[in-house]
């Protein structure tokens, strides 16, 4: 499952009053909202595109002017709206590695070719992430995102392959 937009931010309030707004951010890789020129923002129903005058930091927080927001009434409309890239800006991760998006959705074989059912959730536990997998029949299939387990995974394949350990079924 591909989407063709990736939420990188959630606006959570405006900042001042000059129309700058308050973005919590929702990936692992904020300094990306330092080079970029133009966001597109998602209020749930439309996505539209702005230019970015400036960013900054606050806390935990970045600070984003938009083109055309200029006073604190005009951000505030914006606030629960989310901060989106489309799918090819995405930060290319090293090989190995993937996001959830990309993990969502993949069916799901074990090594014997068996079909196991899709991926329809990552959950993250601490120690490691967990696949819920949903098999055909309406179970749910918990399957630890170990190496040892998780035998290969095929975006592109949209198909992830496992060794089953002794008793999960």
């Amino acid at each position: 499952m591909n989407p063709e937009f990736v939420t990188i931010g959630k606006i959570v309030a405006p900042h001042g009053h000059r129309g700058a707004i308050r973005i919590l951010p929702l990936t692992d890789f904020p300094e990306r909202f330092f080079q970029m020129d133009t966001v597109t923002v998602f209020n749930g129903t439309e996505r539209r595109d702005y230019a970015i005058e400036s960013t900054g930091r606050h806390q935990q927080f970045i600070l984003m002017k938009l083109a055309g927001i200029n006073d604190m009434n005009a951000a505030e409309r914006f606030r629960g709206a989310l901060l989106q890239v489309p799918r090819a800006e995405v930060v290319p991760l090293p090989p190995g590695r993937y996001y959830v998006f990309e993990i969502v959705g993949l069916e799901v074989w074990s090594e014997e070719g068996t079909f196991l059912g899709k991926v329809s959730a990552v959950l993250e536990t601490g120690a490691n992430d967990v696949y819920s997998v949903q098999s055909p029949e309406g179970g749910e299939i918990l399957i630890p995102a170990l190496k040892e387990v998780v035998r290969e995974i095929d975006v592109a394949g949209n198909r992830m392959v496992v060794r089953l350990p002794e008793g999960l079924l």
